[in-house]
């Protein structure tokens, strides 16, 4: 493995002077990505008429049950195929990351599930062992996976490219991860509106908290005390990523650097 090469040392004035370079870059990004996350939040919704069946801790259900009693749902397709014997590192990587933050989520409409194609036995036994509580279910003998393009039959794969992430490529590995989320209306109607697959899947979960924030006529502002709490101070405690009841967020707590009177507003961050 190549090291890489040491950065240069320099006196602090040299340092500010490339610390202010790059600060300009990462404001530009910042902008960059307000509007991406406003073009992601604007794209027209799929109606999902075709019926799937899930296997959870509850029986047999189908995708408006995975809601709950949230109105959004985040659902992880976690790679596990029916003969591995354990999940995929990287996707437990991603469910350990987002652990703390669906807590916030669900407080604010949205519910969390991790799918994959292996039976329920194992998904439970690997639950189990990584200490997770979250609702995680199986959808082994539905089309799901296939129709969103995360599962593919090994001939398939031997003939050639398969579509991934909107365009064919050649893979050789029957299961890959993304993120997808969908809405219900209050009739119970369920609908499609987003999937990332790549890098984008990565950063999904994180962005959606920004999208609970104030947002003014130049975008979000940067106020995380308007809606996030201490996770002991909700009225009611939802388990993170579970498909429980969403409480309104109570008030009290102590004012920081993110709460009224000091969020970064004005451009300070953007």
């Amino acid at each position: 493995m190549t090291m890489p090469q040491k950065s240069p040392v320099v006196s602090r004035e040299v340092w500010l002077a490339a610390r202010l370079r790059l600060l300009a870059k990462e404001r530009e990004l910042t902008r960059l990505t307000d509007k991406v996350n406003d073009e992601r939040r604007g794209l027209p919704r799929v109606s999902m008429q075709k019926p799937y069946v899930f296997e959870g801790q509850q029986g047999k259900i189908g995708l408006a049950d995975l809601f709950g009693s949230q109105r959004k749902l985040i659902l992880q397709h976690f790679m596990f195929g029916p003969d591995w014997v354990e999940g995929c590192p990287g996707c437990s990587f991603g469910a350990d990351a987002t652990l703390g933050m669906l807590m916030h989520l669900a407080h604010h409409g949205y519910a969390f599930v991790a799918v994959s194609r292996t039976p329920l036995a194992k998904i439970e036994a690997f639950k189990r062992r990584m200490g997770w509580a979250f609702n995680w279910v199986s959808s082994l003998g539905s089309d799901f996976n296939f129709d969103f393009d995360v599962s593919f039959n090994k001939d398939d794969l031997a003939k050639g490219p398969v579509m991934y992430n909107y365009r064919p490529l050649k893979l050789t590995i029957d299961e890959m991860p993304g993120l997808s989320l969908f809405e219900k209306d209050e009739d119970g109607e369920v609908y499609y509106t987003y999937s990332g697959y790549g890098a984008e899947s990565e950063q999904l979960v994180a962005s959606l908290c920004y999208d609970l924030k104030e947002r003014g006529p130049d975008g979000p502002v940067y106020d995380l005390g308007e809606w996030v709490r201490h996770h002991d101070r909700y009225k009611d405690t939802v388990a993170a990523g579970g498909p429980g009841a969403g409480a309104a967020a109570t008030g009290g707590g102590t004012d920081c650097c993110c709460g009224t009177g000091n969020s970064l507003k004005g451009g300070v961050s953007s």
